[in-house]
Order: structure tokens, then sequence, then C-alpha cells
């Protein structure tokens, strides 16, 4: 395992961390993953107030006794953005009640998703109040945010100076986000990457497509690798459902050097076949053709209509697809067949793609899955 300094939090990580998110099977199969995760050498896991009964199973397992001494183990939880203090402040306690714990390493505000919550943040006597107070009696240590909000968004609250961290939507599927890591860098920010073997793109279940063109790596190693290479990134999720599937991620766990050869050689592959595949329905993800009148999320459909044809991406399309309308501020914005035609969109295109049409087969290739996230807020 290889570790990487979190910022000016000075803490430093493993370049894997344990996420909480999926080990919700028994209080038994959470131990068993927190056991092999620490003897694997993760020694940061990251939970959630919204993750189900993620923080009290987190909880009795620090109860009975961790296999290394607390020093040594980073814990962090996230809480949703409150308008006032008083409601931060009785969730941080709860949460410490929950977990067993005097104190957290890190607390994240969790889905800085819409410029309301950034007013929120930002608002003398908010919820940063709290977070302030708990710092002062050291029951938090740092202070940081996660985020699936748009980049402006991103950058706005990295501009507040307010936060130690950042958690990000950032892949070799999805690279969107990369002017707020050079941001975070800037500031002395932690960079932590979620979710990169299912969002960035159900990787532990490739297209046959995918593996061919990856090939002679996984596309689940090639992505991580893909990460681990830009030394500005701190640290990547890893949400086992059970121990084993700890086993693959963790196995190129001390490579985190610079991509080699072979490995540019395979991602300038991929990118060929995109070009070639897509020719010109090929959508650049400028997002120039926003805002749309119907608030359709026209970059982000059009991304997922790129991997479907280009890399057979489809199962991964309809996953994220049918989040539309399905998960609030989580997954904004409107599904393609809401596309009225009414032309906003086509001379702001730099490309002179027909947006409606691949709007509609988009649309047509990726309906009929109805997604949600898998816990409330």
């Amino acid at each position: 395992m290889r570790y990487r300094r979190f910022g000016k939090t000075q803490l430093r990580l493993s370049v894997f961390s344990l996420g909480t998110m999926r080990y919700l099977a028994t209080p038994e199969n959470v131990w068993q993953i927190i056991e092999k995760a620490i003897a694997l050498g993760i020694n940061h896991i990251e939970t959630a107030r919204g993750y189900g009964k993620s923080e009290e199973y987190l909880g009795a397992a620090i109860a009975l006794g961790l296999p290394v001494p607390r020093s040594q183990l980073h814990i962090t939880t996230k809480i949703s953005p409150t308008a006032d203090a008083d409601t931060m402040r009785r969730c941080i306690n709860e949460s410490l009640e929950r977990l067993h714990l005097d104190y957290l390493d890190c607390l994240g505000i969790h889905g800085l998703n819409t410029w309301e919550h950034l007013d929120w943040v930002k608002a003398k006597g908010g919820c940063m109040q709290a977070v302030k107070e708990a710092i002062t009696e050291g029951r938090v240590r740092h202070v940081g945010f996660s985020t699936h909000g748009s980049l402006d968004l991103i950058l706005a609250a990295i501009g507040t100076d307010l936060f130690e961290f950042v958690n990000l939507h950032y892949y070799y599927f999805f690279q969107r986000n990369l002017p707020a890591i050079q941001l975070a860098t800037q500031k002395d920010m932690g960079v932590f990457i979620i979710s990169p073997a299912d969002k960035g793109g159900r990787l532990y279940t490739p297209s046959q497509s995918l593996v061919e063109l990856c090939y002679p790596f996984s596309p689940l190693e090639l992505n991580y690798r893909f990460l681990l290479s830009d030394s500005r990134i701190t640290t990547l999720s890893v949400g086992p459902a059970t121990p084993e599937e700890l086993t693959e991620p963790l196995a190129i766990s001390d490579r985190d050097g610079e991509l080699t050869l072979e490995e540019i050689t395979v991602l300038e592959r991929l990118e060929n076949h995109k070009n070639i595949t897509l020719g010109t329905d090929k959508c650049s993800q400028c997002y120039e053709c926003l805002p749309c009148p119907e608030n359709i999320n026209i970059p982000e459909v059009l991304r997922l209509r790129n991997l479907a044809v280009a890399y057979d991406m489809t199962e991964y399309g309809q996953y994220r697809y049918g989040m539309f309308e399905n998960a609030g501020h989580w997954f904004p914005g409107m599904k393609a067949n809401r596309c009225t035609e009414c032309g906003d969109c086509l001379p702001k295109c730099p490309e002179k793609l027909d947006i409606p049409a691949l709007l509609e087969d988009t649309h047509e290739r990726l309906k009929g899955r109805s997604g949600r996230r898998l816990w409330g807020n």
C-alpha cells in the first residue's frame, strides 16, 4: 500500500480508502471487511449519516476493538448541509454517538450539490458555525465537502477557503472535473475520488468490447492506474459488499507511479476507437449547449451515448440514465424525451451536432430502467 499527504490536513492516507455504502449485509460482514481492509494497508474509512445503518455498523466494530490503535486509523463521516447551526450541531453529536467516537478525523459536508447548499455553507450563523465549534472543541479535526454538483459550483465551493479536502467524481470516462482538481491542488486541499469502479463506468462488469480494447489490462485496473498516476489525487474509494471484493483493487495499491508506455498506448487506443466509432456524432463535452429550456442535462446524456456507442457500455448508460428525474439534486436533469426540438441548443454547438436527434437516439438506447440513489438524504 502506498500513502499520500491529504493536502493541508497533513494526514497521510492510503491511496485506497474503504467506502461503506455497500457493506451492510450483516454486522459480521462489516467486521470482516474492515479487518481485511486494515490488514491490506487501508488506514482511512469513510462513512456517512445518509448511508443507511453504515455509521451504526462501523460504530459497533469500533466498540468491539479495532485491529490497530485508533490513532493509526483515520475515520471520516459525511453530513448533508443544513440551513442552520443547531441542526448541524445535533447531527454531529448523533454521528459521534453512533460511531462510538470522541472525535472525527474528517467531517465532509455531504452532497454540496446546489447553489442553495453553498449559500447555507457561507451564511453567518449557518451550518459551518457548528462545524467550527466542533473543531475548536476537538470533536472534529478537519472539514471538507463531497459534491455531485456542476463544475462551476465545485470551483466556487473550493474558492470559499472553508475546506481542507474535496470528494469528487473524476475518472477516465468522466474528466469534466479536472479544473476542480487543479484548483484544489493550488489551495493545498486533499483530493478524494468517489466511486471510481461504479460511477466510473461499472467497470467491475465491463462489456466484452471494453475488455478487448483495454487488453492486456482490465478496464477497472486501467481506470485505477489512470487515477493513481496523478499525484494530485490523494485517495480513491473502494466500496466492497464482501471482503473478497477488496482483492482486485488492492492488487495494484503499490502501483501509483507514472503511466507506463503500454498503459498510455491502451488509453490512446480507447480514444482513437471512440473517435472512429462516433465519427461526426461525437459530443466533446464542451457544455456550450446549456442551459436547456427543458432542463435536460444534454452533455451528460450525450456522454452516456458516447460510451454506449463507442464501448458498448449500455448497462452503465441505462443505470445512470435511469437516475434522471429520480435522484433529485444528486443527479439533476430531465430525460432526453423531454426535448421539444426548440432548437435553442443547435447554434451553440461548435460541432454542429443534431442534438435533438441524438437525444432521441439516446433515449431509445438507454430507456427502461428507473434509477435511484441507494440511500436517501
